[in-house]
């Protein structure tokens, strides 16, 4: 396959390079305009404190810092680093698990579900707009293969 015809590069030539190191380049570079986008479009905390949010929202109870590092994909270490800011920002608090007072669980504020709330419907209009013309099947597809990538990589 043609990769420059698709990726429209005048720069580098893509020729002669395997799909799988194309996709894993291309996801790479994906995620470094999304989250330049998401920064400016957030301003007052960048995409990784907002999908940190974002994940803490998605759990049935309040997570621990292992939990959230699961779910978020991202290492103890730097969920730690995240969360850190985000309470200093005034979104999330920390507090000891009721029955295990080893562990923490994290919590968000008011001001997070506010924050949230007001830029609900300008982040579903966003999605929407990278999505547009993406037939439903071509992304289960994509969902699929990603998912598949990632117990592929929990395997190394």
């Amino acid at each position: 396959m043609d990769y420059n015809e698709l990726y429209e590069s005048k720069t580098v030539d893509f020729s002669g390079i395997p799909a799988p190191f194309f996709l894993l380049g291309l996801l790479s570079a994906f995620d470094n305009s999304y989250q330049a986008t998401a920064d400016a479009f957030f301003g007052e905390i960048s995409w990784k404190q907002v999908f940190a949010i974002v994940c803490i929202d998605m759990c049935r109870e309040s997570p621990t810092l292992r939990e959230l590092s699961q779910v978020m994909g991202s290492s103890h270490q730097n969920v730690k680093q995240i969360l850190l800011k985000l309470e200093k920002k005034g979104f999330v608090t920390m507090r000891a698990d009721e029955k295990d007072k080893r562990k923490q669980r994290i919590f968000l504020t008011q001001k997070a579900r506010e924050f949230s709330a007001s830029h609900d419907e300008q982040s579903q209009q966003i999605v929407s707009r990278i999505f547009a013309g993406i037939p439903e099947e071509e992304l289960d597809v994509t969902i699929q293969t990603i998912l598949h990538m990632e117990r592929n990589l929990k395997t190394l």
